[in-house]
């Protein structure tokens, strides 16, 4: 029986533990897209105790994937997300690891024991206090920066309101003893969703950063890129958008202005007009973007808020998003069609939420490339609900088998939590064991090894420090 999450952890060859242990183990890393707090970063937290960096603080911000376990275990709210005990919400925590098994959370718990707290213990009840001592005497000393210190973090881009002053950035560019990089980055999905209620208070409140009145969508534009400028002058060089469901139709500005007017008067909007608006508006972010040499990310079918009591009770953004099953790759090509027509398509990341679009999106991106750029198109890593063994393997296996998973930018968190950075190891170990599987199968040559050696290096940090230009 193999030892529980030794050092050759998902590892079963000795392909996959040479090029796991010799090429991926010690490689840097760039967090190109996560929640973290800017403040939290510049200040280097302290944090209080283990439950506040495990599970969250206590005012609904924390990591999502163990309050959505917690729920399923029968919990009260304010024991999960809110400002119940921090050990009582610990010790939930705690006794319900068992019931994580084939959860990554079960996984990822231990390796964030081990990696970052040096406790090799089984997280049960029985070691319990044991662990709190421990951790807790750990966190005297192991603030926010020692964390992405500890895991060679060389960039994290955080993800940023175009109406965010980036003071926090500012601070953090002027702060010569700060060892990471951090950037925003750029996230226009307030300027996008026309249909929702807030979308006139949104913009306003755009109009009251850049100084004058948005009445007219050609406004809107003129605030959008002096934002974008502003951002690229603190650093930025990529965008996220949650598209969710992809809107695209061709129209004029004449069509797309009278949909802008229709939010800002809180007018109900067809789904044709939200085609029209979204459309035009993506069209000129992504020649803003291709302008300032920035990469694009779409994240692609989130079905959110599906909780409407929860919604009420707690707010958005708080675990009750699920999988989106709409279908949208013909919006989605025309939409990138429109900018590689004008050849103002800039580098692009493509994400699904729902598994079942892998090998579509894959095939997509592959009409997109251009002479010079590698990988100009590509799908992302797997996201949110499929960042597990099965969902890294399809997304993986669909790079090897209808693109190149070569030129893949890796891994990303897209976590709130500073102890999230063991999801790159963990992506790794997965990628040198299918990578090592070719090779002990017959299927690469073994001849080729130190060529695979640089690839599993390329994938885990030099493909992402050349493709977004950091």
């Amino acid at each position: 029986m193999k030892k529980f999450m030794d050092k050759d952890f998902l590892l079963t060859t000795d392909t996959a533990k040479k090029l796991y242990h010799e090429h991926a183990e010690h490689m840097p890393i760039i967090d190109y897209h996560c929640h973290l707090q800017p403040k939290e970063i510049y200040e280097d937290k302290k944090f209080r105790n283990l439950a506040e960096v495990w599970l969250g603080a206590g005012d609904r911000y924390g990591d999502h994937y163990k309050w959505r376990s917690l729920r399923a275990r029968g919990y009260e709210e304010d024991s999960i997300s809110g400002p119940d005990d921090d050990y009582k919400k610990y010790m939930q925590f705690v006794e319900s690891m068992p019931y994580f098994v084939g959860n990554p959370l079960y996984h990822w718990s231990h390796l964030e024991m081990k990696r970052y707290f040096g406790i090799e213990d089984i997280i049960n009840e029985k070691n319990a206090k044991k662990i709190w001592d421990a951790a807790n005497k750990k966190l005297e000393t192991l603030t926010a920066r020692e964390m992405m210190y500890k895991f060679k973090v060389d960039t994290v881009c955080t993800t940023d309101d175009p109406v965010d002053s980036l003071e926090w950035h500012k601070k953090m560019n002027a702060d010569p003893t700060l060892k990471v990089h951090v950037r925003p980055a750029f996230r226009p999905d307030k300027a996008i969703n026309v249909e929702l209620s807030w979308f006139a208070d949104w913009v306003n409140q755009l109009a009251g950063v850049v100084g004058y009145p948005i009445q007219e969508l050609k406004d809107l534009e003129k605030a959008l890129a002096e934002r974008i400028d502003f951002f690229h002058e603190m650093g930025s060089r990529l965008s996220d958008h949650a598209l969710d469901v992809v809107h695209y139709a061709p129209c004029s500005y004449e069509e797309a202005n009278k949909v802008f007017k229709k939010g800002m008067n809180h007018e109900a909007i067809s789904t044709l007009e939200e085609d029209w608006y979204k459309g035009y508006v993506l069209v000129f972010l992504g020649k803003q973007y291709h302008k300032h040499g920035w990469v694009q990310q779409y994240h692609i079918g989130a079905l959110r808020n599906n909780s409407k009591s929860m919604l009420k009770k707690i707010g958005p953004d708080t675990g009750f998003d699920a999988i989106e099953d709409q279908n949208y790759m013909a919006k989605l090509s025309a939409l990138l069609g429109a900018l590689d027509e004008t050849d103002e398509l800039p580098k692009t990341i493509l994400y699904c939420l729902n598994p079942r679009d892998n090998y579509a999106l894959t095939v997509l991106s592959g009409c997109f490339q251009k002479e010079g750029v590698k990988g100009r198109v590509q799908v992302g890593t797997a996201w949110w609900f499929l960042d597990q063994q099965d969902g890294m393997r399809q997304n993986l296996e669909t790079l090897m088998q209808v693109g190149l998973v070569a030129q893949s930018v890796g891994m990303l968190t897209d976590s709130r939590s500073f102890l999230a950075y063991p999801r790159h190891e963990y992506y790794r170990r997965l990628l040198c064991q299918m990578l090592g599987n070719l090779v002990e199968s017959g299927q690469y040559p073994v001849e080729e090894l130190d060529r695979l050696g640089k690839i599993v290096e390329d994938v885990c940090y030099n493909n992402a420090k050349e493709f977004f230009g950091f």
